[in-house]
């Protein structure tokens, strides 16, 4: 999909920032601007700042900076076209397609009209289900006798579904209405040459209402208050309601999740409410399925740290090599995935109640990493003391290593593999792929020969010198002055390298002065909107762009043919990332000393923000 950029303009033009922010963030006038704490990081004393004037959000602390479309996609999670159609909403614009046809547009809007009924009928029937675990002893003793506060059932709207074949028919009237079978509220059961028999799909259970990142109600889970089987029921696929995208809690978690510095992904809606009421908000659970690259792909719009907690006993092992398969693609060398497994006779919710807060939260520290569980999920059943033992657990790794992006994280377990196998990088990968050596070994050579060189060369690669070197002998291009200067260009080569990107990273791209900070909030955009380009799509869309001059600028030569290496440059562009970082880490530690003079917690901060630099500075030497 496809929205003018005039579209998008005009909208940002009626929308008030300070407004559409202080929906979710309690904001106090301070001068010209509006200050409160900030949303993306915890913080005791105000660093949030909203400037009615410039449309634009800045905290000074986290340095999370945009426009109100930025703030629905930071905090919400949405993303570039879902922060559009839902700011458009609020202000009774239509937003324009130019892509599609008239009947496409047509069919669109007829769907996102569906969608906002079946949500308020959702709605509807979940204040019914609240209003009815008022008056049921059975279901309030229930949550009671699992430690449910009523500040934490009101946070979750839980509620109950009563007894009986039709209870939703006193909530609506027209109990035949098709929205109600659309939407799984209502069962239609059709048997041939009787009448078609309507009812409740829920009926005496505990409901634990599932919410979208936006708040809106797409479903139900219902868990029985007896023996019944099944235990938990889950609404079906409908038009607002997929098992595998969505994840229950997760409109409840987000501030918790950035406040706590991970998401903790467990099996069961009991489990993330339990674990908000002990101390725990961070928790959120995948919906009676699977965990999916959708699922790990939407945790980490929110975080770079992702901890699942499973039962220690077979289903949850299987559960969690379930997780690592969707967790791979997503690996990356500034992103943390890690595997958490309890005893086999409990789950979080009674492990927490038998040993404590503490005790869980030492187990969460010590969570399996990554790159360990592969390795033990490869050797199992592995003799490798064997020739056949070794050969069996190259023949288990090729498949998840090749899941992983390019990076150093692959390269090490590339290395951690071959020495179980007791051969060399290069001979793992000969084995992998007979007859042609792999882009891999060529990467990890570069990755070795280069970092030494990129660190005397500003964090450009040895090959990057050589192409400019051509481009400026054919009297086309200019070296770039700068490192956001090959920042730009290397993205604008390789616009894949963005999902690589840690939030950390966008934001201190975003925030640039001109002209970067509008280039890379553009590329953001078209990210969003469009996926993976290649330059020559890019170089389109730039047309109405006041970013176009400086990018042509930038790539002018880069369709000369020269051969790329898409792993060395993500391995430049870490290198560069990380010494911009620093650099602005080093900005924001004399801002810190500064305000030490008049606020003594800002020392606290200087220390944070020198150890950041440190870790920044061991990564990237």
């Amino acid at each position: 999909m496809s929205i003018p950029q005039t579209f998008v303009q005009e909208l940002l033009a009626r929308a008030d920032v300070v407004e559409i922010v202080g929906r979710y963030v309690q904001l106090k006038k301070g001068g010209a601007n509006f200050m409160g704490l900030c949303p993306f990081h915890s913080e005791k004393s105000p660093s949030f700042s909203v400037s009615p004037t410039k449309q634009f959000y800045h905290c000074f602390g986290c340095g999370k900076t945009g426009n109100a479309i930025g703030f629905l996609m930071e905090h919400a999670g949405m993303s570039f076209v879902e922060a559009v159609q839902d700011l458009a909403q609020q202000f009774g614009m239509k937003v324009p397609e130019d892509d599609a046809s008239p009947q496409d547009r047509a069919r669109a809007a007829q769907q996102r009209e569906k969608q906002t009924t079946l949500n308020e009928v959702l709605e509807k029937a979940c204040k019914a289900y609240q209003k009815s675990l008022k008056t049921s002893p059975r279901a309030v003793d229930y949550f009671k006798g699992r430690g449910v506060s009523g500040q934490v059932a009101k946070q979750f709207a839980l509620g109950y579904a009563p007894e009986g074949w039709r209870s939703l028919a006193s909530v609506f009237p027209n109990y035949d209405d098709p929205m109600l079978v659309e939407c799984g509220l209502v069962i239609l059961h059709d048997e041939e040459g009787q009448d078609a028999k309507r009812y409740d799909r829920f009926r005496d259970r505990v409901m634990f209402p599932i919410r979208n990142v936006k708040g809106q109600f797409i479903g139900f889970g219902g868990r029985v208050l007896g023996d019944d089987k099944p235990k938990y029921l889950n609404s079906p696929e409908t038009p607002v309601f997929s098992k595998g995208r969505e994840l229950y809690g997760l409109y409840e978690a987000r501030a918790a999740v950035r406040e706590h510095g991970y998401a903790l992904v467990t099996e069961g809606y009991m489990d993330v409410v339990a674990l908000a009421q002990l101390g725990f908000p961070n928790a959120v659970a995948t919906l009676g399925t699977a965990c999916t690259a959708e699922h790990v792909q939407k945790l980490f719009r929110f975080t770079d740290a992702v901890v699942f907690s499973f039962d220690g006993d077979s289903a949850g092992r299987r559960a969690a090599r379930k997780a690592l398969d969707a967790a791979l693609p997503y690996a990356n060398d500034v992103r943390s995935v890690k595997f958490l497994f309890l005893p086999p006779e409990h789950d979080p919710d009674s492990f927490i109640r038998a040993h404590g807060k503490e005790a869980f939260a030492r187990f969460v520290t010590e969570a399996v990493p990554l790159s360990r569980f592969l390795i033990d999920a490869v050797r199992d059943g592995c003799d490798l003391s064997s020739a056949e033992g070794r050969a069996h657990l190259a023949s288990n790794a090729k498949p998840l290593w090749e899941l992983m992006p390019d990076g150093a994280l692959k390269q090490q377990l590339l290395s951690e593999l071959a020495d179980l196998v007791q051969l060399a990088n290069r001979e793992l990968l000969n084995v992998w792929h007979p007859g042609s050596q792999s882009s891999a070994s060529k990467s990890t050579k570069k990755y070795q020969n280069d970092s030494t060189s990129r660190f005397e060369s500003k964090g450009y690669s040895t090959k990057t010198r050589q192409k400019e070197s051509t481009l400026r002998g054919t009297g086309q291009g200019r070296q770039p002055t700068s490192r956001a200067d090959h920042a730009a260009r290397l993205l604008l080569d390789n616009m894949a390298a963005l999902a690589q990107l840690s939030a950390e990273d966008h934001a201190m791209l975003c925030a640039l002065p001109e002209p970067h900070g509008p280039l890379f909030t553009w590329l953001e955009r078209q990210f969003h909107e469009h996926g993976v380009q290649p330059w020559v799509a890019l170089r389109e869309g730039l047309h109405t762009s006041e970013s176009e001059l400086y990018a042509l600028q930038l790539m002018a030569g880069y369709e000369l043919g020269v051969e790329s290496d898409n792993a060395e440059a993500l391995t430049e562009l870490r290198h560069l990332l990380n010494r911009m970082l620093i650099d602005q880490l080093k900005l924001d530690e004399d801002q810190a000393i500064a305000a030490a003079k008049t606020d003594p917690s800002a020392l606290q901060r200087y220390r944070e923000l020198q150890a950041r630099r440190k870790v920044l500075t061991d990564a990237t030497v």
